[in-house]
């Protein structure tokens, strides 16, 4: 049950950091779920190293946020290579 949750939280991360960094045009629902999920990689990767613990295993705010930030910072690394800057 956890990885639907994770799949569903993902995606509202990833639909939610493709509105926010001008992207949602270009993107499915398929690339904001994985961007979502790998985003909340990155998120919970940068996030321990500041002591702060949270997952999208269990719907919570904190797991909602980190999991939003790291698709941020990770569609900003892909803007930064497909079009060599980050708007």
């Amino acid at each position: 049950m956890g990885w639907i949750i994770a799949l569903i939280v993902g995606g509202v991360a990833g639909w939610l950091a493709s509105m926010v960094m001008n992207r949602d045009a270009s993107m499915g629902i398929f690339w904001n779920i994985v961007v979502g999920c790998v985003g909340s990689v990155v998120g919970n990767l940068v996030a321990n190293q500041f002591g702060i613990a949270g997952s999208v295993k269990q719907f919570s705010i904190t797991g909602l946020i980190i999991a939003f930030v790291g698709a941020v910072i990770l569609l900003g690394i892909v803007n930064l290579i497909q079009r060599g800057r980050v708007r």
